[in-house]
């Protein structure tokens, strides 16, 4: 295997190596100055079990079950919160499936750090199949100490639970650039 060794103006050294794979691998570099990440943390988790939400009540929903997790960086047992190790702007998403026929409207929100970044917001429907609210943002975090989490609210007069079925409750995050 061969390497291409770099050394630093002041101190230290950067060494490109080719992996031991068959066939040719092309690394392409875009034509602008800047850090050029090759991977950032992403996560994908469900809800696999039903959460109960009590009327007008921010209740963080507990997303248990990791789809994927590349850099370990979310708890699905006791915090449900991702916590990235790498500085950088994340993409966050989030959705919850309220069951039940009462009218209502539902809310979720991205949590940063404790404290609402983002909101969505929909209405509950009263035809036995709930409501489903959606939320996104790109949100700037340290790789330290900052952490993101999903909470939900409803106000349909009662608890409400949630659809538990695939794909219905989750929440997921991946890096798209670096500081």
């Amino acid at each position: 295997m061969s390497s291409l060794i770099l050394t630093g103006d002041t101190s230290g050294t950067i060494t490109v190596s080719a992996p031991a794979v068959a066939g040719t691998r092309t690394l392409t570099l875009p034509a602008a100055t800047g850090t050029v990440m090759v991977n950032g943390p992403a996560f994908s988790a469900t809800r696999t079990a039903d959460q109960t939400f009590s009327n007008s009540t921010f209740t963080k929903l507990q997303v248990n079950t990791e789809t994927f997790d590349t850099n370990s960086n979310y708890d699905p047992t006791t915090n449900y919160r991702f916590t990235p190790t790498v500085e950088g702007y994340y993409q966050i998403n989030g959705n919850i499936s309220f069951d039940g026929d009462d009218a209502g409207f539902a809310q979720i929100g991205i949590y940063k750090n404790g404290g609402v970044h983002n909101y969505g917001s929909g209405i509950i429907n009263n035809t036995s199949i709930g409501g489903q609210v959606f939320v996104a943002s790109v949100i700037f975090l340290n790789g330290s100490t900052d952490y993101v989490e999903l909470y939900g609210w409803q106000n349909s007069g009662g608890n409400l639970g949630l659809l538990t079925s695939a794909g219905r409750n989750t929440f997921s995050g991946c890096m798209v650039r670096s500081a």
